[in-house]
């Protein structure tokens, strides 16, 4: 018996569950018609790389974290693996800017504390004061509690103020373009919470964890990359992230995909022996057996509300955040600085128009040639939605400013390529969890249909890819025992 199963968004997520689907439908011997819908004019979401002239610019993400496996064996999978390349040999540290400096993170600092400590103690980014509140978590006690608990509370409880404004808030910020007092520690970092309730002191777990990793011992794993950054983790692809999207739709059925297609509604189909959906564009009605909705949170309660009221009320509970990412080319002449790292953060508390910076012809090669510099600047998010909402030119003004403050740059980039994402971060508040709990379980009461995207398990492309990955498999499991 014919089946047909419809996927809503054509992002990173959806893209992954149209895959899958069709694969396990074949593998489990199912007849299965796959119908992609994306309302944008192309397939990808926020992952778009395009060519100006002769340099690559990736306008939303630029790298896919190893860490967590499943789009790094996407690509493999799908025959990208001799695509993939990391991040260059050179240069792997990065900054944090205060006042007009930037200041290296010394060697071996995770988020907002240290596993090594005489970098620690020789860095400049923090002062002394600072240093020495940071220094108190070794004596502090555990928290009591287990209730869920912000960012911000938990550094400042542990670590002080000038370790959460120097480091956790504009680190975390850089990935989650989040608000640190909103933002839940335990949806977000947990490790940082497994450290305290197993080590007591951060630094003393960071420590450990450090040890542990240099004597090849695989506990170390368990906490993460808790013993500082690792650069080498960071893999991008030859010509750019779009590769992945764009391969992946090729490998869909012919004629699977339809770009331009806005759905308007789901609605449930309670008939017996009749399909389980009909999905409303704006000129057509699709039945389908099973659905996957792979949008933005917000989007899918629109869709959704009809036929699951409540389902669409915990949806447009997760907040977004807007952000945009502007790829700046410069003569590598007009850039004193020695552009000696992978870029910087800036704290909310500077007040600058960037939240960060990344030297993309530093970090991946094949950017921009020899003699011109790639520079990727990020504006907004949860702090600053104003400069989201600035016109171009005065964004590109206010960037400018900070990179000359910072980079020395006076000369005019010879291009500017601004690219606006709105409501396209989610945000983990406290309580996020709870949260997609209960949307969970409102998703899991409606047969043929299930969530996908960056709301529910975590922000990147790897989260993405397991999230599609894992809406696909509920749903030929549900189509097999439906067809048996």
């Amino acid at each position: 018996m014919r089946r047909r199963a419809v996927v809503v968004g054509a992002g990173i997520a959806g893209l992954a569950a149209a895959y899958r689907l069709d694969r396990l439908a074949k593998q489990r011997g199912l007849d299965l018609e796959l119908v992609v819908l994306e309302s944008g004019a192309r397939a990808g979401g926020v992952i778009d790389s395009t060519r100006r002239d002769d340099c690559l610019l990736e306008l939303g993400p630029d790298s896919i974290i190893t860490e967590k496996p499943w789009a790094r064996a996407l690509c493999e999978e799908i025959g990208l693996g001799d695509r993939i390349i990391g991040t260059s040999p050179d240069c792997r540290q990065s900054f944090v800017a205060l006042g007009n400096t930037l200041h290296p993170i010394p060697e071996g600092f995770y988020m907002m504390a240290p596993s090594r400590l005489t970098p620690f103690v020789k860095t400049s980014l923090f002062s002394l004061a600072g240093k020495a509140r940071m220094a108190l978590d070794l004596v502090l006690p555990r928290r009591s509690t287990d209730t869920d608990e912000s960012l911000g509370d938990f550094v400042r409880r542990r670590l002080g103020r000038e370790a959460l404004e120097r480091a956790a808030q504009p680190m975390v910020g850089g990935v989650y373009t989040a608000d640190p007092d909103k933002l839940s520690l335990r949806a977000t970092m947990p490790r940082f919470l497994e450290m305290e309730r197993k080590h007591r002191s951060l630094i003393l777990a960071m420590v450990a964890a450090r040890r542990r990793a240099a004597g090849g011992a695989g506990g170390a794993a368990a906490e993460g990359s808790a013993a500082g950054p690792r650069y080498s983790l960071f893999i991008s692809l030859d010509k750019g992230l779009s590769v992945l999207p764009e391969r992946l739709c090729e490998l869909l059925p012919a004629g699977a995909l339809r770009t331009r297609t806005m759905v308007e509604r789901i609605e449930r189909n309670d008939t017996p022996g009749s399909a389980r959906w009909s999905v409303h564009t704006l000129g057509e009605r699709i039945d389908a057996d099973a659905v996957c909705l792979a949008t933005p949170a917000h989007a899918g309660a629109r869709i959704i509300e009809s036929a699951a009221p409540e389902l669409a009320r915990s949806l447009n509970g997760i907040d977004y955040a807007s952000s945009a990412t502007v790829n700046l080319v410069y003569r590598r002449k007009d850039i004193p600085h020695a552009l000696d790292g992978f870029g910087f953060v800036v704290p909310a508390v500077e007040k600058r128009t960037l939240l960060a910076c990344t030297f993309s012809s530093v970090k991946y090669a094949g950017r921009a040639p020899a003699d011109k510099v790639l520079i990727r600047a990020f504006v907004g998010g949860a702090l600053f939605p104003e400069a989201y909402e600035m016109p171009d030119e005065r964004m590109t003004t206010g960037i400018r400013k900070d990179l000359g403050d910072l980079l020395c740059v006076r000369a005019a980039p010879s291009d500017v390529v601004i690219s606006r994402w709105p409501r396209s971060m989610p945000q983990y508040n406290v309580g996020h969890l709870e949260r997609v709990a209960h949307i969970q379980d409102e998703a899991g009461r409606l047969p043929g249909f299930a969530l996908a995207g960056a709301a529910f398990g975590g922000v990147g492309i790897p989260d993405s890819v397991r999230s599609g990955e894992t809406a696909a498999e509920r749903l030929v499991t549900d189509l097999a025992r439906g067809s048996g």
